[in-house]
């Protein structure tokens, strides 16, 4: 009992550390929001269980009409509760929640500003994130490239939490679902919180697999073209089950 008391003022203390002063901001959740959010955490979790961050390092988000719902800043994804729900407009203030947003709230927000995403996962995957400090772009290693929209290209480093981080991510996003941040991560998104999240795992696979291959000595993997990707991805887009 006493370890589960300490475990509960630890994640108190957590969530205190993010919060600001005063009573929650904005509204009431709505129905759909509090679904939105319950799955929002799931994969939050996921993150960490699959290894594609460490600690509190990513931050997921979810689009639900005007309101974007993401992950706050510094509480550990295992401590969030229904409660810790946090939702921002599309302009960036504050409308659901006490916690503060993520850090990286300026790249969530972009990328739905600028595109149709519904959902945005930004992780700190050890293979991509070591690719992004090789290539300018993830080598055509695999057809899977062409689910994302054809070459990965790696964005300039930026400090993170800036605008200018931002900037340069929507310009290595041009055409595509998912890029590279230089010396910091990767950045995802699709129509679904799952699809933006299969798509951070294809690509930290696909990361992975160049840098396994690039590695033996005297041996150069063979790459793709591009129209050999671009195939793969129209093909790609028929692939599953209909209905």
């Amino acid at each position: 009992m006493a370890e589960q008391r300490q475990k509960q003022r630890d994640g108190r203390d957590a969530r205190g550390d993010a919060r600001t002063a005063g009573a929650p901001r904005g509204r009431g959740a709505r129905e759909e929001e509090v679904l939105a959010w319950e799955r929002l955490v799931d994969a939050a979790r996921r993150t960490v269980a699959d290894g594609l961050v460490v600690g509190t390092s990513g931050n997921v988000s979810v689009r639900v009409g005007d309101t974007v719902l993401v992950t706050p800043s510094g509480v550990p994804y295992d401590r969030l509760t229904p409660d810790d729900i946090t939702g921002v407009d599309i302009d960036g203030r504050q409308v659901l929640g006490s916690l503060v947003p993520t850090s990286e709230l300026p790249m969530h927000l972009a990328v739905y500003r600028s595109t149709d995403a519904r959902a945005v996962v930004h992780t700190h995957a050890v293979h991509a994130t070591a690719v992004s400090m090789l290539v300018p772009e993830l080598p055509a290693v695999h057809y899977m490239s062409g689910a994302l929209g054809g070459a990965v290209r790696v964005a300039p480093y930026a400090t993170y939490g800036t605008e200018e981080l931002a900037e340069n991510m929507l310009h290595a996003l041009a055409d595509r679902t998912a890029c590279l941040l230089r010396n910091h991560g990767t950045i995802t998104y699709g129509d679904t919180l799952d699809q933006a999240y299969d798509r951070t795992a294809q690509l930290e696979w696909m990361c992975r697999l160049w840098l396994t291959a690039s590695s033996i000595p005297g041996l150069t993997p063979t790459l793709l073209s591009k129209e050999q990707v671009a195939e793969a991805g129209e093909k790609l887009r028929g692939y599953g089950q209909r209905g």
